[in-house]
């Protein structure tokens, strides 16, 4: 078996654990269609029902960037909406394939326009995947890839990376991942069991705390979903995370990786918290690009996640910048401003928004996972039993 086929088993029974006669949504670039090809083999030898791809395309995106008005890029289509909902009534499987062919298919375009989409549909389509879908999220390599990595179209070289990163090398994948996927949980019942009211983020221009919501349950792995099918939202996956209470936050954030955000990169990026709100940003480059995605709703200023990972990690081990966030946030403990998760809190997922936003949660169209840790950050946590550390030099201690 061939490493496109290794990689389109391991999303097929690893991420979504396809049940036969599950349909399949596939969402994908042209860039992947010889891996998307293998991703819809996959799904119909496991049994599925049928498989739907969705493609996009960098340069007619940028297309109807520079030719439609922001009224119209921010317009949700009816028929879009019901596709969702029904996707969601037929229990379908959400598969996403992401390796950003061209980061900066976007340069030069208006930074408003670039971060806009159809805001009804992003909620709804987030809705779905964080509640009603067995959902997973992979990078595919491809020659735009290779080249941000490595300066040239190396993709074989790629491979040999994410084929690690992904455990592909390993004699049963899935399996490696069903047992990577219990220390993970291990570690998130740890956390549990602290009942933190807080945690804290000390790094080189990093100190950040963020107040936790009483309860909430830290995810690690991966999840399970109504029926009991374990599945993994991400692909790799080093984290273990959860949604913090979103009017507790201040501090200031400095990112140890690149951000890849709507087609434009972003270096050096810091942002400053006061009250939970992002405040303030400054970068070497693209911080306009963050200031367009931050007003793009009410909540998007504000946090929605909360991460741990430590050196341990096969992507940390790698010592590669992937310059893709997938990858990158499971090199080192990261924060997300926008959506958050509703499973964090016993009950979230059937909870109405209103309830959601008054025990912390934040709601969004967003979510954007920004790097922050690596070598020499610490994570302090506070609870019943006082402060305790949980990562302290990139390594984890609890």
């Amino acid at each position: 078996m061939d490493r496109i086929q290794r990689f389109a088993e391991v999303v097929v029974r690893a991420g979504v654990d396809l049940q036969p006669g599950q349909g399949v949504i596939l969402n994908t670039d042209i860039a992947h269609l010889e891996i998307a090809r293998a991703v819809v083999e996959a799904a119909y030898a496991a049994g599925a029902a049928w498989v739907e791809p969705i493609w996009r395309d960098g340069p007619m995106h940028r297309s109807a960037v520079d030719h439609a008005d922001l009224e119209t890029l921010r317009r949700s289509r009816p028929w879009a909406l019901q596709r969702i909902k029904e996707w969601s009534e037929q229990g379908a499987a959400w598969i996403s394939l992401h390796g950003d062919p061209d980061p900066h298919v976007f340069d030069g375009a208006d930074p408003a326009k670039a971060a806009a989409f159809p805001l009804e549909e992003a909620r709804a389509r987030r809705e779905a995947v964080l509640g009603k879908l067995r959902w997973t999220v992979v990078g595919a390599p491809n020659p735009g890839w290779a080249t941000q990595v490595f300066g040239e179209p190396d993709v074989d070289r790629l491979w040999e990376a994410v084929a690690t990163a992904m455990r592909l090398d390993e004699p049963d994948p899935a399996l490696a991942w069903q047992q990577r996927a219990e220390t993970l949980a291990a570690r998130g019942a740890e956390l549990d069991a602290l009942e933190l009211t807080e945690i804290r983020y000390v790094g080189d221009g990093t100190d950040l705390t963020v107040g936790l919501i009483p309860g909430c349950h830290w995810t690690g792995g991966g999840m399970v979903d109504a029926d009991g099918f374990a599945y993994l939202p991400n692909i790799p996956t080093e984290e273990v995370c959860t949604s913090p209470d979103r009017r507790r936050a201040d501090g200031v954030i400095r990112l140890t990786k690149p951000l890849a955000l709507n087609g434009a990169l972003v270096t050096g990026l810091r942002a400053r918290f006061a009250g939970g709100r992002i405040v303030e940003v400054t970068a070497d480059s693209g911080a306009d690009i963050v200031e367009a995605q931050l007003e793009t709703d009410p909540g998007a200023r504000y946090l929605g996640e909360v991460s741990l990972v430590d050196r341990d990690s096969r992507i940390a081990r790698a010592g590669i910048v992937f310059h893709n966030t997938l990858f990158d946030e499971n090199a080192g403990c990261h924060v997300a401003w926008g959506q958050s998760f509703p499973f964090a809190v016993p009950g979230g997922v059937a909870m109405t928004d209103e309830q959601r936003a008054g025990l912390g949660l934040n709601m969004s169209s967003v979510h954007t996972d920004v790097v922050i840790g690596g070598d020499g950050i610490t994570v302090t946590g506070t609870g019943p039993k006082g402060t305790v550390d949980l990562i302290r030099d990139d390594e984890w201690v609890l």
